[in-house]
């Protein structure tokens, strides 16, 4: 036996002090959202739309402070100008300066667009929540008001608000606010369904948690990867409602500037001067394929079963 064993070489060989390491598992452990970011990052159309999102909005918050003119001031001598390096955007038939206007207006459209998606985000939570978590009658009755709100369009509603309201900021909000949370409802409720029975969920109640701790501990978090993205194409879908509110006279009304309100004031003047009715309708245009990107960009990062 000591023959056979001298002749078998030996199975394990301890490791040289350099090569203890080359098994070491080197990557760093991320979370959910680091990963999401990460596979946001290598978008480029949904950087590109990031990007342009926050100059916009930097314009928009800035860009008027540092101008010497204003949305409403005007100039009779300065009609209708052509761009210029005084006026980069030229003036109108006020001779009103259109890039503070634009930047003015994009105060306007950016605040209803976030404000009207983080509304409808916390109404769609907890009517979809409720309604998907109890189930039951509780489900029905809450559903059932649901295809009520979207059996009517929401334009009739929001038409009615702004005839009772006026034509203001606040009025345009709660107009936008009152039916835009049914698809944010919709989402959240699914959601709810599919993970109310899960493990996690029967450990929890289990372990005697309350409804309310289940469903806003639980159960929402692992639902927020669709949730942010749903809220997300509520924003350039808000922000196009204003803009076609105003461009149809039921919205802001002058001398405030939004984007909807200089494009309708730039028809009659569309062939002699194309440039006042040109800028607006790039900066909606510009805003709405950018969010887009983002929401496209936000869909695949945070779907893991696109993850590689």
């Amino acid at each position: 036996m000591n023959s056979d064993a001298a002749l078998t070489p030996d199975l394990f060989e301890p490791l040289a002090p350099g090569q203890r390491q080359d098994e070491a598992i080197v990557r760093r452990s991320r979370s959910y959202w680091q990963d999401a970011w990460a596979r946001f990052r290598r978008d480029p159309l949904a950087m590109v739309g990031l990007a342009v999102i926050v100059a916009v909005t930097l314009l928009a918050i800035f860009g008027p402070m540092l101008s010497s003119y204003t949305y409403d001031g005007q100039d009779i001598d300065l009609q209708n100008q052509w761009p210029t390096a005084a006026h980069w955007f030229g003036t109108d038939k006020f001779g009103r300066d259109i890039y503070i206007r634009v930047l003015f207006g994009a105060r306007i459209s950016l605040s209803i667009g976030f404000v009207t998606a983080g509304i409808n985000f916390v109404i769609g939570i907890v009517y979809g929540g409720i309604s998907g978590y109890f189930g039951g009658r509780t489900d029905m009755v809450l559903m059932r008001i649901v295809d009520i709100l979207t059996g009517v369009p929401s334009l009739l509603y929001i038409i009615l608000i702004m005839m009772f309201l006026g034509n203001t900021l606040q009025s345009i909000l709660i107009a936008l606010c009152l039916t835009y949370w049914i698809g944010t409802a919709r989402m959240v409720r699914s959601q709810v369904l599919s993970l109310k029975n899960q493990e996690f969920a029967l450990a929890a109640k289990a372990l005697g948690a309350s409804d309310a701790r289940i469903l806003f501990r639980h159960l929402i978090p692992n639902s927020m990867g669709p949730i942010i993205v749903t809220v997300t194409f509520l924003i350039p879908a808000a922000i196009f409602s204003e803009a076609f509110l105003s461009f149809l006279g039921i919205g802001i009304q002058v001398p405030m500037a939004s984007w909807g309100t200089l494009a309708s004031e730039a028809i009659p003047s569309i062939f002699s001067y194309p440039y006042q009715i040109l800028v607006p309708t790039l900066a909606i245009s510009l805003t709405m394929f950018s969010f887009n990107f983002i929401g496209d960009g936000l869909r695949d990062a945070l779907d893991p079963r696109l993850k590689q």
